[in-house]
């Protein structure tokens, strides 16, 4: 399979390495296309057997799938200047958030379209993304989608576009809503007079250790609450606090906020 990445942004190049690392792709059928030539030594140094190209310099593209990976505002302004047409058996893979598949069918002339969402996770191999695809694409094209997402951690596929903008705001936005909480947390340790680095270790090591527990517990999360906060406790007094701010309702609003955005991306 011959993969061209239009935007070799963070998340395109981690696709990438994704790819490469499990042996999804050769690394010399991985083609890199970037708006401007000011990153290609530092893309070059982590890609030495790929082709590296700007935007301007590709009148035709050889690749089986082409994965779209730009900022879902400049993609109108990326197709009005592409100076390649795409082939008819060529497979389109979007990541862009908000922007829906009938609009790239449109601006890309082009029907085959799986439009996915993943998160900065797929960093390290542990995203999740969410995918969903235009009529006419089979079965069997499905499932190499599907692999190569697997290669970035897990995929789930959806078979209401709409759900998408959901996800986004979810799992797509969802790791900064960690980092904000884990922030927060470390701050107040810092307040306490917990030296900063100290105070960062607890609040990672405390996040990690209450997923792997939520992970492999039957309990529900109402229950595993309860089972730290013991009545007239240090953490109901927390607890407390955050229900008389309606801490719950505000990340809630947050995240459909989110998903609002994201649906105004699609113009």
């Amino acid at each position: 399979m011959k993969i061209t990445i239009l935007g070799a942004g963070n998340m395109g190049l981690s696709f990438s390495k994704s790819f490469l690392k499990y042996e999804l792709i050769k690394p010399e059928n991985l083609h890199l296309i970037t708006r401007n030539d000011s990153k290609f030594s530092k893309i070059s140094e982590e890609f030495p057997k790929s082709r590296i190209s700007t935007f301007d310099e590709v009148k035709e593209l050889d690749a089986d799938l082409i994965i779209i990976a730009v900022k879902p505002q400049d993609f109108p302004h990326v197709t009005e200047n592409l100076k390649f047409q795409l082939k008819e058996n060529q497979m389109v893979l979007s990541i862009m958030a908000g922007i829906k598949i009938e609009k790239i069918q449109t601006l890309l002339h082009h029907p085959l379209v799986v439009r996915a969402m993943p998160n900065s996770p797929t960093l390290l191999g542990m995203g999740i993304t969410g995918y969903t695809a235009a009529e006419g694409i089979s079965f069997s094209q499905l499932i190499n989608i599907e692999r190569l997402l697997n290669s970035t951690g897990r995929s789930v596929y959806l078979e209401n576009e709409e759900l998408l903008d959901g996800v986004t705001a979810l799992s797509g936005s969802g790791p900064a809503y960690f980092y904000y909480i884990v922030d927060a947390m470390i701050k107040a340790g810092v307040e306490m007079g917990i030296e900063e680095n100290l105070s960062k270790l607890f609040v990672k090591q405390t996040m990690l250790g209450a997923y792997h527990l939520m992970n492999n517990s039957e309990k529900s999360l109402e229950e595993l609450i309860k089972d730290v906060a013991s009545k007239g406790g240090t953490t109901e007094a927390a607890l407390k606090t955050f229900d008389e701010n309606s801490c719950k309702e505000i990340l809630k609003k947050g995240i459909l906020n989110a998903e609002q955005r994201a649906k105004e991306l699609n113009g």
